[in-house]
């Protein structure tokens, strides 16, 4: 008989298992919402958003994963501890790596979501990149800008903000991988 693991079942475990700090457990995580130490050079950006249910509702608990593939790095935070429920990150700005548009690779799990959803976070001030970008072209056009963090400037920093639509209207892409 084999066992479940957590995917196949209704969690969430994000919050004792893999964001540990996050939730003021007294033990580490492998990974939090900073990408990069202080010492990378690049310019300094913020991903902050906010993940929605098909009611346009926000889901308070679920755990966003991203993947900077130009510098190899990775993030993870849940929406639990902050008080809009938003999740947010802090990493370079992402240049482009085998003529794909400068991005971010996006996992999302919550309760419920039995398999990971797996998406992407393009940049509204990469146009003429993104125009080129296999995997966005491939997106129908009136659903690529699901895809497209857009740029703020925020008390003096590049923010981009980014929300996750799991159904409904708005609904984000998600890719089969």
């Amino acid at each position: 008989m084999a066992l479940q693991t957590p995917s196949q079942t209704v969690g969430p475990y994000f919050a004792y298992g893999l964001t540990a700090a996050q939730y003021g457990y007294d033990f580490d995580q492998i990974a939090n919402d900073v990408l990069v130490a202080d010492d990378v050079p690049g310019d300094r950006i913020h991903i902050v958003g906010r993940v929605f249910d098909g009611k346009n509702e926000v889901i308070p608990d679920a755990m966003i994963e991203v993947w900077q593939p130009d510098i190899k790095a990775f993030g993870r935070i849940g929406t639990g501890t902050d008080p809009k429920n938003r999740f947010h990150f802090e990493t370079i700005k992402p240049q482009s790596v085998d003529d794909q548009a400068p991005h971010l690779a996006v996992i999302v799990l919550m309760r419920g979501l039995l398999v990971h959803a797996y998406t992407r976070i393009y940049f509204s001030d990469e146009a003429a990149t993104n125009a080129q970008d296999t995997v966005l072209n491939s997106v129908p056009a009136e659903r690529r800008d699901t895809l497209i963090a857009q740029k703020q400037i925020v008390n003096g920093r590049t923010e981009y903000h980014f929300d996750v639509h799991m159904q409904g209207e708005a609904e984000t892409v998600f890719f089969d991988v």
